[in-house]
């Protein structure tokens, strides 16, 4: 694989050659590989086009700590020398394949504190996957284009031109192996030859696709801890009861509870190994033991007498358990490849007996083909990273015909258990079995796609005898936009209007443009329609305009031009359009409250990752019934977590209130400010024998739990027991408990502080921000999107879970969220009303001795003022430091209090359950809407009172109130001349002690300022 490194011009570089000009080269690094471009004499604004090849081996140079490193030098002449521009280095992990390049502008760094630079370069850098898919310059041609001291400067072609890249030393580190940063895809090495090799990366071929199948292998070491170790519970307690009696059980009922579990105990031995070096360590879950069987294939098998075929399929047979392979028709050599997964702990018997058959469908009965039986105790165990063990072929007894098989105890960490057959789930048959596996999704690449209509040409109405009232269309899938009615009827109209919407890759949808002319307000005629591929617009990562198009416009309806009479068209509409893909911003799919991601879309703009998230999820316990199967209560539970574009499903465990999955996953975090989200639901999707659900059911909601990495430690592990909450019609209701462990690790302290001082999201979001309902919109769309995408995976993401996971709701009138969100302000404010009132008791003398320290404080400050400060901020560092000592302990968590779901009216969750638009009846609507009504008028006055104080404090000096202003203007001409000439501390002083003044000093009427500003006039008079 190649990496080209595309220099195409620089802007305003600094003048070196004492002329006010200078004559620039450009010199790329990349590890230990130079090479250069050719010189372009005296130019500030050079263009080079030129193409500079490299070497790239993806499994080493795709870390975040190498970097491209572009220098920029003014090339001496007639003494040799050069002398330093400027210089850009680029992360080689934000590099992108070829065909999604797009052209970047940088600006010039220096190297150090004492030199000044100035001016941009403009790149392009993309991974090429063949290495010949470009003619590379000879070597012995590369002395040539190198400038020498006696040499005319050379001329800068058109076309485009190429180097190669000059290695003056190579070196083999190893240790670049261990340092990685893990990823969710890794490829395979690639092989050190000068030979160019072919090889497979199905991963990459995955991720196209949008869907990524979890890979469990890791390396697995001994973590030890102290404590007793507690066991999870299996068995659900039929009389469980949801609420206590008392309010203290109650309350602490509803608690995050930390779990006391020894994680990783009893994992193997396998050295220190751990994210950086890019093996996964299981090391934040429990240990669960499985006997693999993998029936890979079959040879020489006998065909039945009768049929003279055979149709052979695998049965797994142990103790009660039993497992099949799909049969296959017609097939004397058939091959299955299929794992079957047998828990340890539900093993009952001491024989594996593994079954050949031939199924007969017209007999009614399989015919036995043959047999072969593993005894158990001689069965190896296998942990990874040690090689998978290798199937081995064994003779059927009683008949004719070989099997491969490979029996092995192993470990959920065994690459197989993902896809295995588990001995749980053996009631699950056909479409069910896939969704029961657990799978690794990653959501659709978002662009936000900007549409500029600016104008049209020669727009003709079809009623010749009326100008047109032209409006643009915009459809692209099913987000539609309009454009305003062009205020002026005219055949050339003028809009310049942009129009935002949301964009998946690979982009199948077209951008469908109709020109509508409105005849009636209630009817619109076509005039012209236009459909454009999204691949044919350019991808912009700043906010530099792009360039504009014109585009014919196509007839529509009656008069539209026939296919073969296409070519004799000499006239056509058309509209001017400027479209881009903006690359630059962040496409928000989730709320922005808890939002789990911040990066650009264009992966060129990412930065390096500020540490790694590991989740493992333990189980859960006390799980209520979801559904009635066979008469009684059941629950088949997953778990859902998603972080950044990264989703996770656990695999289902069937019919089990405390189910235990037991498996970890790991998140890259460039921003720690930010959420994780995991959700339990009940699969609904089973299939043949897992309770009849039709297709259409939805996959209830149990739980969620979102954990805000910012308020975790670094490099500590949490493991805690949150409680799942869902909110019913009836009230808040615990569902259950979900056991999760989460470790932080950073990678830099200094980073991470660099982060706390950058803006939250991408600059283009603050260089063009957009509406508050543009982004509502947008984040919808987005939603749809990414929900659709994930649908159509195998096994399904499904929309339901997706909404819940990305709180599609969150923006729906609720009055119990609007209490809650009052109450919240109001305990912010709190504080002032408390420190308010602390100050009244010292005014009011309540407290003789406290008066008095606050009367010598506030004297100590007015004569030391430099003092104020420094006193401000060292309170605030005591008072950090007394908070310490009471630091939470845990992740917060869903506070019942704090949403106001404990004390709320079963109406108010009743409109907060209704659909939109309301299902209800009309009497219910007509009391709703006036309760609604009522808080509104409650608002509109405290709103109004605002406003008045407002329009008062205009009135001071609007002459509004003639009187009033002269008053205060002779005040504010008096006290100028006595702040002129009166020290401030002197004022300061008075002013203090007046207002903290002893209460036998002080009258109970109103003061005089006070009584001048309820007399001035407000604009309350002109209202209706």
């Amino acid at each position: 694989m190649k990496l080209v490194v595309e220099v195409i011009d620089a802007h305003d570089l600094m003048p070196k050659d004492g002329a006010g000009s200078a004559s620039p080269y450009v010199e790329v690094d990349f590890q230990n590989q130079l090479s250069r471009t050719i010189t372009i004499p005296k130019n500030l604004n050079p263009i080079w086009n030129q193409k500079l090849i490299f070497d790239f081996d993806k499994t080493i140079n795709s870390s975040h700590h190498h970097c491209i490193e572009v220098c920029v030098y003014h090339e001496r002449r007639p003494v040799l020398g050069a002398s330093f521009l400027g210089r850009v280095r680029i992360s080689s992990s934000n590099i992108v394949r070829k065909g999604d390049q797009v052209y970047q502008s940088f600006q010039l760094e220096n190297k150090s504190f004492l030199s000044y630079v100035k001016g941009e370069i403009g790149l392009k850098i993309y991974l090429s996957p063949d290495p010949h898919s470009t003619p590379i310059s000879h070597p012995s041609n590369l002395k040539n284009k190198l400038p020498t001291p006696h040499s005319k400067p050379p001329i800068v072609d058109d076309h485009l031109t190429e180097s190669v890249p000059i290695p003056f030393s190579h070196i083999s580190d190893p240790s670049n192996l261990t340092n990685k940063l893990p990823t969710l895809h890794s490829n395979p090495p690639i092989s050190d030859h000068s030979e160019p090799v072919q090889i497979q990366e199905p991963k990459d071929l995955i991720e196209e696709s949008g869907e990524i199948i979890s890979e469990t292998t890791h390396h697995i070491h001994k973590h030890q801890q102290s404590g007793p170790s507690l066991k999870m519970q299996q068995q659900h307690q039929p009389n469980l009861q949801v609420h206590s009696s008392s309010d203290e059980d109650h309350d602490h009922d509803y608690e995050v509870k930390e779990a006391n579990l020894q994680l990783g105990e009893q994992w193997p031995k396998g050295g220190s190994r751990s994210w950086m070096s890019g093996e996964r360590m299981l090391d934040l879950v429990e240990q669960m033991f499985y006997l693999y069987v993998r029936v890979v294939k079959a040879k020489n098998l006998s065909s039945n007498p009768l049929t003279s075929t055979c149709d052979p399929y695998v049965e797994v047979k142990l103790g009660n358990y039993r497992g099949r392979t799909r049969h296959l028709e017609r097939k004397t050599n058939p091959e299955w490849n299929q794992v079957f997964a047998f828990s340890k702990e539900r093993i009952q018997s001491s024989i594996l007996e593994v079954f050949v058959k031939d199924k007969e469908v017209a007999l009614g009965r399989d015919e036995h083909v043959g047999r072969v039986v593993f005894d158990l105790n001689e069965v190896p165990t296998r942990v990874p990273p040690d090689s998978p063990l290798a199937p081995q072929w064994y003779r059927l007894e009683e008949r004719r015909g070989e099997i491969m098989v490979a029996v092995w105890m192993g470990t959920q960490a065994d690459e197989a258990f993902t896809e295995a057959w588990h001995s749980d789930a053996a009631s699950v048959y056909g479409e069910g079995v896939l969704n029961i596996r657990s799978k690794v999704y990653v959501s659709p690449k978002l662009w936000y796609l900007r549409v500029n209509v600016i104008e049209a040409q020669d727009i003709v109405s079809n009623d010749r005898s009326r100008l047109p009232e032209v409006s643009v269309k915009v459809q692209v899938g099913n987000q539609i936009l309009r454009t305003g009615i062009c205020p002026n009827r005219t055949a050339n109209p003028m809009w310049n209007e942009d129009l935002v919407f949301v964009a998946a890759e690979p982009f199948e949808e077209h951008l469908v443009l109709t020109v509508d002319d409105q005849v009636h307000q209630t009817r619109d005629e076509v005039l012209g329609r236009i459909s454009l591929p999204l691949t044919a617009f350019d991808k912009r990562l700043d906010h530099r305009p792009v360039h504009s198009r014109w585009y014919d416009l196509d007839k529509y309806g009656f008069g539209a031009v026939e296919g073969d009479r296409r070519r004799d068209v000499k006239f056509a509409s058309r509209i001017h359009l400027r479209v881009c893909l903006e690359g630059g911003y962040h496409v928000l799919d989730e709320s922005a409250l808890y939002i789990s991601d911040q990066r650009p879309t264009a992966k060129q703009l990412w930065k390096p990752p500020v540490g790694v998230l590991e989740v493992g999820i333990l189980g859960a316990q006390g799980l209520l019934p979801m559904k009635m199967k066979d008469g009684r209560g059941s629950t088949d539970a997953y778990c859902v977590a998603k972080y950044g574009q990264k989703w996770v499903r656990t695999r289902t465990i069937l019919d089990s209130f405390a189910p235990k999955w037991n498996e970890q996953y790991t998140w890259e975090v460039y921003d720690p400010c930010t959420v994780i989200t995991l959700g339990v639901f009940d699969n609904c999707h089973l299939g043949g024998g897992g309770g009849g659900v039709s297709a259409a059911a939805r996959d209830s909601r149990i739980g969620k739990v979102r954990v805000r990495l910012s308020t975790l430690e670094a490099n500590r592990i949490y493991t805690h027991s949150y409680p799942l909450l869902a909110l019913h019609p009836s009230g808040v209701k615990k569902m259950g408990e979900l056991q999760v462990a989460v470790r932080f690790t950073t990678i830099s302290l200094a980073h991470m502080i660099y982060i706390y001082g950058h803006p939250l999201l991408p600059k283009m979001h603050y260089l063009h921000p957009f509406s508050v309902n543009q982004v509502e919109n947008l984040r919808y769309q987005a939603m749809n999107i990414v929900a659709t995408r994930l649908g159509r995976a195998e096994p399904p993401l499904r929309k339901e879970v997706v909404e819940y996971m990305l709180d599609v709701d969150s923006h729906m009138w609720s009055m119990r969220r609007s209490k809650a969100n009052f109450f919240r302000i109001m305990s912010l404010l709190s504080g002032l009303i408390s420190m308010n009132r602390w100050f009244e008791d010292i005014c009011s003398w309540k407290n003789a001795a406290t008066s008095v320290l606050v009367h010598i404080l506030f004297l100590i400050l007015i004569w030391y003022p430099e003092l104020i400060l420094p006193t401000v901020f060292l309170y605030a560092f005591l008072i950090g430091l007394w908070n310490y000592r009471f630091r939470p302990r845990h992740p917060p968590h869903m506070d019942i209090k704090l949403s106001w779901a404990e004390a709320v009216h079963p109406d108010e969750l009743d409109e907060e359950f209704d659909t939109f638009p309301s299902s209800k009846q009309q009497d219910v609507v007509r009391m709703r809407y006036d309760r609604l009504r009522s808080v509104a008028g409650r608002i509109q006055t405290v709103v109004g009172d605002v406003a008045t104080q407002g329009e008062r404090v205009q009135a001071l000096l609007s002459w509004r109130d003639p009187r009033a202003t002269s008053l205060f203007v002779v005040f504010c001409l008096c006290a100028a001349v006595v702040l002129y000439v009166t020290p401030v501390r002197l004022v300061v002083l008075v002013g203090g002690l007046y207002v903290m003044r002893h209460p036998k000093f002080r009258s109970k009427m109103p003061c005089l300022p006070s009584n001048f500003f309820r007399r001035l006039t407000a604009r309350t008079d002109s209202m209706l």
